[in-house]
């Protein structure tokens, strides 16, 4: 590490920001598998285009396809998972992209270190909060029954614990609301804070 040496660029945050016409933020959807994270993540993404915001996805299932493929899934592997993701996602701020993260980060360790990585203000964590009973009722795949069969192994809220946001900035009740409803939610959260400008 000695003969690394950090480069900095004269084209700053503040610069892309202001060519952005927004600030570069991170959303950090967190909850159980099924819960509703990509679906919200995507949603408010395609609202934000349309404002010509410029976006990008961080989504739990592609990441593993490509970044994260040699990962598993223990407790190990779960929080090289996120430590990877987070600084990924840090850089994409860097670049003024509001960035959406759709992971289950079951570990508040994990999340509150993943917060540390940003300014105070910027890492908006949003707890996507269902029922576990919801969740397996809209499992398309099958996951959970396969880890109740012992199939799949570590399987978060079945043989992987889940530890709820203590501190979170928004929780969106993804069994109660409909989609349109909880992205108003966080639409809102994002005007109040200036993060984009009123439509």
């Amino acid at each position: 590490m000695n003969n690394i040496i950090w480069h900095s660029a004269t084209v700053t945050r503040a610069r892309r920001e202001s060519q952005n016409n927004h600030k570069g933020i991170i959303l950090w959807f967190t909850g159980l598998s099924g819960s509703g994270k990509s679906t919200l993540a995507h949603a408010i993404e395609e609202r934000l285009h349309q404002l010509n915001c410029r976006t990008f996805v961080l989504d739990g299932d592609n990441i593993r396809h490509g970044l994260c493929s040699d990962l598993g899934f223990d407790d190990k592997a779960r929080k090289e998972n996120i430590r990877r993701i987070s600084e990924v996602a840090k850089l994409m701020m860097e670049a003024g992209i509001i960035t959406l993260t759709a992971f289950i980060s079951p570990f508040r360790s994990d999340r509150e270190n993943a917060r540390k990585l940003f300014p105070h203000g910027e890492f908006i964590e949003i707890y996507c909060d269902c029922s576990l009973e919801v969740c397996e009722q809209r499992d398309p795949k099958g996951l959970y029954q396969k880890a109740r069969d012992g199939v799949i192994p570590h399987f978060t809220g079945i043989s992987s614990p889940y530890e709820a946001p203590e501190r979170m900035e928004a929780i969106i009740k993804t069994d109660e609301l409909a989609i349109e409803e909880s992205v108003e939610q966080i639409m809102k959260l994002l005007y109040e804070r200036g993060i984009i400008k009123n439509e």
